[in-house]
């Protein structure tokens, strides 16, 4: 997990980790450069769609472009410019589509699958982090535990960043489940 801008978003990443810190410091770069300029923050939208432009320039004839295409499927989380919470996921092509709930990386198939059923979007926070947690624990090899996953809450709340969970906290939930 990487953040943004820990005032307003985070990301998670599944595949080639040095590819994803590419498309992260741009994203870092972006959003400073907008905040900079504009005096404001960059939507978590508009960061996506920086970092897909940079994915999609992949096989341009110029100094700048890339050999392959980047090796790493990227979930944006964060609060929009209107209060509401926004998750994004960018696959290698650079494509990018706004989610509900989505699952990336090793056995994302299944975990798809299960938060298609269960999730809603009248979910509490905790009822969302509880079912992330519970999908997880069903489709991860080794047993999960709060030293092997991490986190991440954006809140609509004002004043609230966003920040990874504690393990603390992450046990107490890991118990119940």
């Amino acid at each position: 997990s990487s953040g943004i801008n820990a005032e307003y978003g985070g990301c998670a990443m599944s595949g080639l980790i040095a590819d994803s810190r590419i498309l992260i410091d741009h994203a870092r770069v972006e959003a400073q450069n907008h905040w900079f300029t504009f005096n404001e923050k960059m939507s978590v939208e508009s960061v996506t769609q920086s970092v897909s432009n940079l994915a999609l320039s992949f096989g341009e004839y110029d100094r700048n472009s890339m050999s392959r295409p980047f090796g790493v499927a990227i979930l944006m989380a964060g609060i929009d410019e209107n209060g509401e919470s926004v998750l994004l996921h960018m696959d290698p092509s650079g494509t990018y589509l706004k989610y509900g709930a989505k699952a990336i990386g090793a056995g994302s198939e299944g975990a798809q699958a299960t938060l298609e059923e269960q999730y809603h979007k009248s979910m509490s926070l905790d009822e969302g982090i509880k079912l992330c947690l519970t999908v997880l624990k069903q489709v991860m090899e080794e047993k999960i535990s709060s030293t092997n996953i991490e986190v991440g809450v954006c809140r609509k709340e004002a004043g609230s960043k966003f920040h990874l969970m504690k393990k603390d906290n992450i046990d107490d939930i890991l118990k119940t489940l």
